[in-house]
């Protein structure tokens, strides 16, 4: 009997219990690098093994098998092999060895991608995701790769589906700057400019020593976002941003700042002009489409302020005032600013008149009800869950360590706010 039927022998015979698993893994361990050295045979030696019941040496062998250069002829039979792996294994075993499996899930998604066909290891990748966690709180250093694949593919909803988690807990830091990036390119994809917002902060605002690609490439989208959803952009961070990122990520972001002022004077034509002389570094940066919804946000924030000024307009006057083009071209954009609720208002086919309403929400219907206490129990949840954390690393030796070198005098109040947990 040679090394690998030996091996595939003890991978059946070893699968069923916790405690032959164990054993199963340190013979694995041990006969790892004989198990590279016979990559080529070790594929067809898959078909005498069950993914769903011998998980554990099925991954050892095809982390084996995808180790070395791979064809793109190759990599077509290697994607369906890991995606039925991926499909069928048990979670309970890969997990006693998940560096292997996050590098076969990360060879995987090279392979699709090396095959121009993202889209197929979308739903692999999200079934990776929810098998490797052991909690939707854990970021994964697979989440990333997952929406890149799901931008690739324009699969932006699937996307979303691992973008309502509440993160809070996270291996690498990098993990975490490409989750937030790519999400907030997702959500932008669908246009939810709201949540969109709020995951490119955190890239913006994460702790960093020195500026990273990742956090200059999110400032910019940053500074977009902002102005689509609020109309106005101010270079001034939270207080909480590193020092690096508030002195530093300005500077490598100055067309877009220009942009932001240009749109502060809330004239359109300048606007207009300003995006044109710098049409190329827009579109060498992927942000020509983006820059594009900016100037559509003016249109629409100049129609939202005549609401306050006006009853009633006629579309011509609307069209003369924020500088369209006709008539017609007012009618489109008050009609999608009425179906997405940014204006409450009705029009007048007969004589082309607008007529502005306040909006109509009485906040007392059992659906607003609803919503609000559903705010209120994850905001209370939320603040239970930073105050354990709080607690966690207030006694945290390494933290107190820090903070001890840090600040080598305290006042008798400081050592009053600190939870007595720990044991000296």
């Amino acid at each position: 009997m040679d090394a690998v039927e030996a091996v595939v022998t003890q991978i059946q015979g070893l699968s069923s219990s916790a405690g032959d698993l164990t054993r199963l893994h340190t013979i694995l361990k041990q006969a790892e690098e004989s198990l590279h050295s016979e990559s080529v045979r070790l594929f067809s030696a898959l078909d005498q093994l069950d993914p769903s019941k011998h998980s554990l040496g099925f991954l050892y062998i095809l982390e084996a098998c995808s180790s070395g250069p791979v064809t793109k002829e190759r990599a077509s039979t290697l994607v369906l092999a890991i995606s039925r792996f991926i499909s069928s294994c048990a979670a309970e075993q890969i997990r006693l060895a998940p560096e292997k499996f996050i590098s076969v899930c990360k060879r995987f998604k090279d392979q699709v991608l090396l095959l121009e066909a993202p889209i197929r290891g979308v739903a692999p990748m999200l079934t990776a995701i929810r098998k490797l966690q052991v909690s939707s709180e854990y970021l994964t250093t697979l989440h990333p790769d997952f929406l890149l694949l799901c931008l690739q593919a324009k699969s932006y909803k699937t996307g979303l589906s691992v973008l309502h988690d509440d993160i809070s807990e996270v291996d690498q830091p990098r993990d975490l700057f490409l989750y937030c990036y790519y999400g907030g390119m997702i959500c932008i994809g669908q246009k939810h400019f709201r949540k969109a917002l709020e995951l490119l902060h955190n890239v913006v605002t994460a702790p960093m020593s020195t500026v990273n690609a990742i956090a200059v490439e999110a400032y910019k989208k940053y500074i977009l976002v902002f102005l689509i959803l609020h109309g106005h952009f101010s270079t001034n961070l939270p207080k909480y941003t590193s020092s690096v990122a508030q002195r530093n990520l300005k500077n490598f972001c100055s067309p877009y700042i220009e942009l932001a002022n240009s749109y502060g004077t809330g004239k359109i034509t300048e606007l207009e002009a300003y995006v044109q002389a710098n049409r190329e570094k827009f579109e060498s940066d992927n942000n020509l489409g983006l820059v594009n919804q900016v100037v559509s946000s003016m249109y629409k924030r100049n129609i939202q302020r005549l609401t306050q000024t006006y009853l009633t307009l006629s579309l011509q006057d609307i069209a003369n005032t924020v500088q369209l083009n006709s008539a017609k071209e007012a009618e489109m954009h008050v009609l999608q600013m009425i179906q997405d609720g940014e204006i409450f208002a009705t029009i007048n086919q007969k004589d082309g008149m607008v007529r502005f309403h306040e909006d109509p929400e009485q906040y007392k219907s059992c659906e607003m009800i609803e919503h609000i206490d559903s705010s209120i129990q994850r905001i209370m949840m939320l603040s239970r869950k930073l105050t354990a954390m709080d607690e966690h690393i207030s006694c945290d030796p390494l933290y107190l360590a820090k903070a001890g070198r840090e600040r080598p005098r305290f006042d008798l109040d400081d050592y009053e706010s600190v939870p007595q947990k720990f044991n000296i």
